[in-house]
């Protein structure tokens, strides 16, 4: 009977996020079905809530935005496996600790009470000297015993320190490289969804400017197609590093996905916004590429930009989907350019 109400349940949920999907033209890739699927059960209610709100704001749900759910509320499972096997070595090292310590602690009850026994019975008015003979004994034998377990317990609690420190390093680089794009070190994915999290909580609380830059390298297939991967792959870092140049401070640069980046720039306002996006166009228009197997030069390669200012009534999705309706642009007005909304958002 349960088995037939939970495949009842699925069956149903499936042909609602079927009908869904269709009714918003959203492709039925596995990826696009695992999001909607998750939404219409209602299971995960930071999502379900995100979503809701696109719906009541008429957003229309394209591959970015499809691909920016998944990748949100999908994409970092992938990583926890790392963290789940330090955590476990770091449990297993807790607790033979505690069980030495454990150890230790009844070592030295059970020393406390033969020294309180054995001066008791000094206490008394008449000792022989066979007896007092055999309690030096006891105590020197206990003594040497507890100096011993002491010294090894020193020594346990030293390489579990090390081990501890060694744990607590090896998570902060899987905590690192899970927030990195391998390939270009800038900030991935994942970490920029939480920074443009983070900076838009912020802007909302303070009022201040909050903008962003979305670029991408300008017929990038057609030069990947011709050199190669690798050729294309060194493109890649070669925005980054000048993105890197470029943004500063409290600024983050982030790879959102192929040749597209990001750049969130927390209190600054889409005038100066565009400034940079343009600085960063002419610096990258400068670069001379060459390739690294031939050394022949493959000349210089452009990027388009599209800037947007965040607006307090909006959420993440609609500032990115701004930012990208004005690369969009720029791609139509030539490449090689910077476009911006016409006016900064009403403060």
């Amino acid at each position: 009977m349960y088995r037939e109400a939970v495949k009842g349940r699925c069956e149903t949920i499936s042909r609602a996020a079927v009908s869904w999907m269709t009714e918003r033209n959203v492709l039925p890739t596995p990826e696009n079905y695992e999001v909607v699927y998750t939404y219409i059960s209602g299971d995960h209610a930071e999502l379900k809530r995100n979503v809701d709100d696109l719906v009541a704001n008429g957003s229309r749900f394209d591959a970015n935005i499809m691909k920016m759910l998944h990748q949100r509320y999908f994409f970092a499972a992938e990583s926890g496996s790392a963290f789940s096997e330090l955590g476990k070595k770091l449990a297993t090292e807790l607790d033979s600790l505690l069980e030495s310590l454990a150890t230790a602690g009844n070592d030295q009850s059970a020393y406390g009470q033969l020294l309180s026994k054995t001066s008791g019975e000094l206490g008394q008015a008449e000792i022989s000297e066979a007896v007092l003979k055999t309690m030096i004994h006891q105590v020197s034998d206990a003594t040497r015993a507890m100096q011993s377990r002491t010294r090894t317990l020193e020594l346990q609690l030293l390489i579990s320190s090390r081990e501890v420190g060694e744990l607590r390093e090896r998570f902060e680089n899987v905590r690192r490289e899970s927030l990195t794009d391998q390939l270009t070190g800038l900030a991935n994915r994942r970490s920029f969804d939480a920074d443009l999290a983070a900076s838009i909580e912020n802007a909302v609380k303070t009022g201040e400017p909050l903008s962003l830059i979305m670029c991408d390298i300008d017929k990038f297939k057609a030069f990947n197609d011709t050199w190669g991967h690798q050729t294309g792959d060194q493109v890649l870092r070669l925005l980054a590093s000048c993105l890197a140049e470029n943004v500063k401070g409290r600024d983050t640069a982030a790879r959102f996905g192929g040749e597209e980046f990001v750049v969130i720039l927390p209190q600054t306002a889409l005038s100066a916004a565009a400034i940079l996006a343009d600085q960063i166009r002419r610096s990258v228009e400068t670069k001379k590429l060459v390739k690294k197997s031939t050394g022949d030069i493959l000349g210089s390669i452009t990027i388009s930009a599209g800037v947007a200012q965040f607006d307090a009534n909006e959420t993440a999705v609609d500032l990115l989907r701004r930012a990208d309706a004005c690369l969009y642009a720029a791609k139509h007005a030539g490449r090689n350019c910077v476009v911006s909304d016409m006016a900064d958002p009403p403060s």
